[in-house]
């Protein structure tokens, strides 16, 4: 797995001393980037925090996602959470090492007891000794926290942990990519109070030994709570592998309510869905990959946007506008920008490749964070991608005059895709084994590019043909009807 490592470099060691409110640690922060450019030592937080109890184990439960593997325990867990300042509250994000798990604790203004934060994002490794300072945190004791760019550090009464920044994987850029684009589709599907979240929660299913999945199970909204169903009914709820939600656990007596977020089912097929527990100054939200076993880094849901051409150039337009915030209104980026929303979304999600915007299923609103990644990533993360490119520019591809089917030619074989009105549809095994639900097959793919015109091949492959839609590439040479677009 490649790993990405950032070299740290301090002004000065961090420090405990003594303060009047308690023991305060002091921690210097390695180079970032702000509002006001790269700086050397930024400060995102120093507060005390409202609910120390429940901000704790809110942690503790983004750590329990980071440590877990809910397919093959056996292998290698990565522990580094990523911590975003926005302003007006903190993100702890982090994956199972499984990639199927998406953890995000956002501690708000109210958590935070009022106090500002900065903007910024780093990544932190939640090891033994700090996962044993937070699990000592009673309702009464005090807990002093500060974050920078390079390192964050917990305070307690009887004493202080500091984590040093790890390596981030390359498969967490993929997944909160992927996470993105899958949430941005969620609407809300069904609210519990606390009573009743605890009770569904506690009724679930737990891991079985060996860590294998109990598989998709759908809930179905019933009066004030969700209920079982064999089968996934109209409003059902896609519930991929409940003994994934059991970080929650940690939380269920700080616990206001229970949201769930998610898709219509489509097909009777498991889809991705977030759950989002609510509690005092904060909220915890898992979100599940459609299957136990499938990574959200495997998806494809990026390919559809990342074919347009012109979304390498509006992330960058859009990038320059980005400000930390919490909130970004697409609506308002298009106004602040000149471009249709559409482009705008598209744009976001080209960002989301590099791990520069992420979406809030709360406020269905997206939001603006920094790793330590570059964009040039994208066509290595998107072999697809490179792959449809690839055939467009050999002139493989051959747009039937309805403009609704066509020929690709790939390898020793001709793929007929079709395209449904749904979705596209192809005859290569790809399309055979997942049937659309991992996003477009290579050859879909070239066909989308094709039909949209002459600069939807190119990209960081170099040119491509140009294949009007209703017009056909014999030979590399273009034909077809006049006045096709």
């Amino acid at each position: 797995m490649t790993r990405t490592v950032q070299a740290l470099a301090y002004t000065r060691p961090s420090a405990l001393s003594a303060a009047a409110d308690g023991d305060l640690l002091g921690l210097e922060t390695s180079g970032g980037l702000t509002p006001a450019g790269a700086e050397d030592s930024p400060n995102f937080f120093s507060g005390f925090l409202e609910s120390p109890q429940t901000a704790a184990r809110g942690l503790l439960a983004v750590a329990d996602v980071a440590a877990a593997r809910y397919v093959r325990p056996e292998l290698r867990r990565l522990l580094d959470p990523v911590v975003t300042g926005n302003g007006d509250r903190l993100r702890f994000e982090s994956f199972s090492g499984c990639c199927g798990v998406y953890a995000r604790l956002d501690v708000l203004r109210d958590g935070l007891g009022g106090t500002e934060t900065g903007r910024g994002t780093t990544n932190v490794d939640v090891n033994d000794p700090l996962r044993n300072a937070l699990s000592r945190l009673t309702g009464d004791s005090p807990l002093h926290l500060r974050v920078g760019p390079g390192e964050m550090a917990v305070t307690t009464l009887d004493g202080s942990i500091v984590e040093k920044k790890v390596p981030l994987p390359d498969r967490w850029l993929r997944g909160f990519a992927e996470a993105q684009v899958a949430t941005a589709g969620f609407d809300l599907r069904a609210e519990l109070s606390a009573a009743e979240a605890v009770r569904f929660l506690r009724s679930l299913p737990r891991s079985r030994t060996g860590g294998s999945s109990r598989g998709a199970m759908w809930v179905v909204p019933s009066g004030r709570t969700l209920r079982p169903t064999t089968r996934p009914v109209a409003g059902a709820v896609c519930l991929p592998g409940p003994e994934r939600l059991e970080a929650f656990g940690r939380l269920l007596r700080q616990a206001k309510s229970l949201r769930v977020y998610g898709p219509s089912v489509v097909d009777g097929a498991p889809v991705p869905t977030a759950w989002e527990l609510t509690l005092p100054g904060m909220r915890l939200t898992l979100t599940l990959s459609p299957d136990a076993w499938r990574g959200f880094s495997g998806e494809g849901g990026v390919l559809e946007s990342l074919s347009a051409d012109e979304a390498e150039q509006d992330a960058e337009l859009l990038s320059v506008l980005l400000a930390w915030e919490p909130e970004i209104d697409p609506a308002e980026l298009a106004d602040r920008s000149g471009l249709p929303v559409a482009r705008v979304k598209a744009g976001l999600v080209r960002l989301g490749t590099s791990g520069r915007v992420g979406y809030d299923v709360a406020d269905a609103a997206y939001f603006h964070r920094e790793l330590p990644y570059d964009a040039g990533r994208v066509e290595r993360h998107n072999p697809r991608l490179t792959s449809a490119r690839e055939l467009l520019a050999a002139g493989a591809v051959t747009v039937d005059p309805d403009g609704l089917s066509a020929a690709v030619a790939s390898g020793d074989r001709v793929y007929r895709v079709r395209d449904t009105g749904r979705r596209m549809s192809c005859t290569c095994v790809w399309w055979a084994e997942h049937q659309g639900g991992r996003g477009p097959c290579k050859h879909a793919l070239a066909v989308r590019m094709a039909r949209r015109g002459p600069a939807a091949g190119r990209g960081e492959s170099g040119g491509a043909a140009v294949v009007p839609s209703g017009a056909a590439v014999t030979g590399g040479t273009v034909t077809g009807r006049g006045g096709a677009r």
